[in-house]
């Protein structure tokens, strides 16, 4: 019998309203406290500005900054272990532990993310994984997004990173011209990064 695995994470991360908001006070601190509890650290680039977080019937994010160009936006979403629950159906097996799901969590997003066609990804090899990233874990898919979750970039890259006991997390780069945006990318690809103080978790 094939095991049903349904995951639920805890809506206070995912409490926006659902008007336009920027990034104020309350939600510095609340993006704050997600890369505290999942051992990350965020550098902005240079020529990024913050924008308005909008909920999202897509998928929420935490966090949003946009090169000044306009060529590239970028958005995080970040989901400590901590905070998953995991609804296990199959009474024969042992549920699987928090750690051992960010492949298929990974694929789940693209699924949501993705407006269909196309949609190559690599995985990282442990030592870039761990030089990008400081995770365990890291892969990498390109695909057309859906227009619903943004309406003014048409294709994304998805980089999707873990690491055990701390934190499955996203940066999703939106683009609409690939060779304008390569550049940018290189440049802000470990924007978000565990700290190296937690890379050799285990």
């Amino acid at each position: 019998m094939k095991a049903t695995v349904r995951l639920a994470l805890t809506l206070a991360m995912l409490a926006l309203s659902q008007s336009t908001v920027a990034i104020d006070k309350e939600a510095q601190q609340n993006f704050d406290q997600l890369l505290m509890e999942s051992g990350l650290r965020m550098e902005t680039p240079q020529h990024y500005i913050d924008i308005p977080i909008e909920a999202n019937p897509v998928l929420p994010y935490e966090r949003a900054i946009q090169h000044e160009s306009g060529a590239l936006e970028v958005r995080f979403i970040i989901r400590p272990l901590s905070r998953i629950t995991i609804d296990y159906t199959d009474p024969h097996n042992a549920a699987p532990e928090p750690n051992h799901l960010f492949p298929l969590l990974f694929e789940s997003i693209t699924t949501q993310l993705s407006a269909g066609g196309d949609m190559p990804s690599s995985t990282f090899s442990t030592s870039q994984a761990e030089s990008n990233f400081n995770a365990q874990w890291a892969a990498a898919t390109v695909f057309d997004v859906v227009p619903e979750f943004s309406a003014d970039y048409r294709s994304a890259l998805l980089i999707g990173m873990h690491k055990n006991q701390m934190a499955d997390a996203y940066t999703l780069f939106l683009y609409n011209d690939h060779e304008q945006a390569k550049s940018l990318i290189n440049a802000a690809l470990s924007t978000l990064a565990f700290t190296p103080t937690s890379a050799t978790a285990k």
